[in-house]
């Protein structure tokens, strides 16, 4: 390391740097502070936020822009029960005011079964939307004579619920997040006051978080959603405090051997310092590999998590030992680390374990394979795919009102398939989809102002998100297809449905490689081998596939969910391998050093005691502030939580701590070929001088 790299790398934990990097975070934050709060103007909601860039139905939606229908968004009121007739009538005037500009309010519709009756209110996009969807449900539930339903639903209220979910979303994880991240660094430290220096760091993290985003957003380009922006928050809580425990930990060790809390802490910034850098670079670089994919919301989540996990770690290694080195030993009380005691006990829990994985290693990494194993077997036959009645832990209005449409109408009347073509060939397309197998009716729809494209409502036999509907929309884009000249494209939200499956498909089969490579050859730039590299990996990928197949248990058996949503497996991968292999990046950075110091054997053992209590505490808050996600109403999000929290656990206390050790043990020096620990430095005894790493003088920790 250079002077430079390592005067600035020191300058937190010097005598003046603290306060300069304290002075110079407090100015940035009451600077750009006010832009942390404009976060929530640059999101994309649009219709194309969540879809695949360049589908078919993406296309429609960009081409709906030219129509002056395309600000229309209906809302659909759904009356059951006996009186349902003269409820609908008494409403019909009460709704009239709410209708879009130039619109009619058409006449309530009676099933063929007579049992309901459906009233479409076309409201303007551009409007309040959400407020209007309000006021006629206030409007729709008052006055209901006994025996009588109203449910409000379609396009306009489907989009209220899932507003009114994600208005709430940035609050609820900020404080559940906080909450949860407070216990467990009590209960690590059981300190009164070390807990709140890692929270408040990972607060000057956050607004950074923001205020990077927002910019990057604004005038970068950079794609962000409501769904990416509540994740990150989460995010940089987990990653932030995981940084903070290590190194705290390594803080803590090293007041034991010196006295002066400053060159401790330089010490233990330079130490700890590349093994955190590896860390959240592999992390940053793992979720960048999403901009590969084609899903709109899977870039943005993993484009902003990068920058997440980039502030966390800015903060992590500057403000936070500033705040640690102001503050002093006394901050770790009541168990202050005074100088010239030992650093920790003679035996530990950890080397307690270590001590049984070195006794049988291959037994050991052979139960460890099979457990996975067992675990992974339950992703077998995972049902994928979730209705938009599924997506909600508990039913809002509108999908209420989507089960009773289904069950008295053509189930696609809610929300018909749209096709949009030349105007002068629409007559050919009408005629070609009316023959399609599974539509129930075609619409006339309008013109653009210059008469170039007409539209056509298309109102399938089969619920929009059904599996039957989605065939239907593959016949109807054969169908128009047919039609020379009329450059005709179906979308709508079966066809939403549908190209989003696909494209998670396509990603899945893009992503995944280039994480594994990217991952790959960080490990072998850190490790310096080869063979460790690969096993590394390979343990995180199996590691993954046990925690889809454990999730998947709880998803069925536990929560009900109906199935896995087609983001999942692909994000699930992504932050597992991103995640954890950090802790293999911890546990193997530290193993490496060890075992140039004192040979391979007792350079595994020693990793794994060393760094076994600070990266179980880590794991334990990560596995937690996700888990957070599984409170919340949006079954996607929730599993996203359920899965990466049980990856985490099983990273943390079956694959670091039994499995990648035992594999190290078993293969002896083979498992750092053909790198330098292989060539002459992975022996069983101690290290000669010409072997040990030059300037080195005691144990290093990560």
């Amino acid at each position: 390391m250079t002077t430079l790299p390592k005067r600035l790398a020191g300058a937190p934990g010097g005598s003046r740097g603290k306060w300069f990097v304290l002075v110079a975070w407090l100015i940035l934050v009451v600077a750009l502070g006010p832009l942390a709060g404009k976060l929530g103007e640059v999101e994309e909601t649009g219709p194309n936020a969540f879809l695949p860039r360049g589908a078919e139905s993406a296309r429609v939606n960009t081409e709906l822009e030219k129509f002056r229908t395309d600000t229309l968004m209906p809302a659909v009121v759904v009356y059951t029960g006996e009186g349902a007739a003269a409820k609908a009538a008494a409403d019909r005037p009460r709704f009239a005011p709410y209708v879009a500009e130039g619109e009619q309010l058409p006449p309530a519709v009676r099933s063929e079964d007579g049992a309901a009756l459906m009233a479409v209110v076309p409201l303007s996009y551009e409007d309040e939307i959400t407020d209007t969807v309000d006021r006629l449900r206030d409007i729709a539930g008052a006055n209901a004579p006994p025996g009588v339903e109203a449910e409000v639903g379609g396009p306009a209220a489907s989009l209220t619920d899932s507003v009114a979910v994600f208005d709430t979303l940035d609050a609820t994880l900020m404080i559940a997040t906080g909450l949860v991240v407070a216990v467990l660094l009590l209960i690590t430290y059981r300190s009164p006051l070390l807990w709140l220096f890692p929270l408040l760091s990972v607060g000057f993290a956050a607004v950074l978080t923001q205020v990077g985003t927002y910019l990057l957003a604004k005038y970068g380009h950079l794609p962000v959603d409501p769904q990416s922006a509540g994740i990150l928050m989460v995010l940089v809580f987990g990653v932030g405090t995981d940084y903070a425990l290590l190194l705290i930990a390594r803080y803590r060790e090293e007041l034991h051997r010196l006295e002066d809390r400053h060159e401790a802490m330089r010490t233990a910034l330079r130490r700890s310092g590349p093994a955190i850098l590896a860390s959240a670079g592999t992390v940053a670089i793992g979720l960048t590999c999403l901009a590969f994919a084609d899903i709109n919301s899977s870039r943005s989540m993993g484009m902003v998590g990068a920058v997440g996990v980039v502030c966390a770690f800015l903060a992590m290694v500057t403000v936070l030992p500033a705040l640690l080195v102001i503050a002093g030993r006394w901050v770790f009380w009541p168990f202050v680390p005074r100088f010239g005691t030992p650093v920790r006990k003679e035996a530990t829990v950890w080397s307690r374990i270590g001590a049984l994985v070195a006794r049988r290693p291959r037994w050991s990494w052979l139960m460890s394979v099979g457990v996975t194993g067992v675990l992974a077997l339950s992703a077998v036959g995972i049902d994928m795919g979730l209705r938009q009645s599924e997506m909600f832990q508990e039913k809002p209005e509108s999908v209420v009102a989507q089960e009773l449409i289904s069950a008295h109408y053509p189930s696609g009347a809610s929300d018909p398939a749209k096709v949009v073509t030349r105007a002068d060939r629409a007559a050919d397309v009408e005629s070609a989809v009316r023959d399609v197998e599974g539509v129930a009716r075609v619409e006339d729809g309008d013109r653009t102002p210059d008469g170039s494209l007409a539209t056509l409502s298309v109102v399938l036999t089969d619920t929009p998100d059904s599996a039957a509907a989605k065939e239907t929309v593959d016949r109807l884009r054969d169908a128009v297809r047919t039609v020379d000249g009329a450059d005709a494209l179906v979308g709508g939200a079966t066809a939403q449905t549908l190209d989003t499956q696909r494209a998670a498909d396509r990603d899945l089969r893009t992503v995944i490689p280039v994480v594994l490579v990217v991952v790959l050859v960080v490990l072998i730039l850190l490790l310096r081998a080869l063979v460790a590299p690969l096993l590394l990996l390979a343990t995180v990928v199996v590691s993954y596939f046990a925690a889809l197949g454990a999730s998947n248990l709880l998803f069925e058996h536990v929560f009900g969910f109906a199935g896995v949503d087609w983001s999942i497996p692909l994000m699930g991968f992504v932050f597992l391998v991103a995640l954890g292999i950090d802790y293999n990046i911890f546990l193997m950075h530290r193993v490496r050093e060890e075992a140039l110091r004192t040979g391979h054997r007792r350079g595994v053992l020693e990793g794994l005691t060393s760094t076994g209590g600070v990266i179980t505490s880590a794991g334990v808050v990560l596995a937690a502030t996700f888990a957070v996600f599984a409170a919340l109403p949006l079954v996607t999000m929730a599993q996203m939580g359920v899965i990466v929290g049980i990856g985490v656990l099983l990273d943390t206390f079956l694959v670091r701590t039994v499995l990648v050790p035992a594999l190290a043990l078993d293969l002896g020096r083979r498992f750092w070929w053909p790198g330098r620990l292989f060539a002459r430095g992975a022996h069983d005894g101690p290290a000669g001088p010409s072997e040990r790493p030059a300037g080195e003088r005691s144990p290093e920790h990560v």
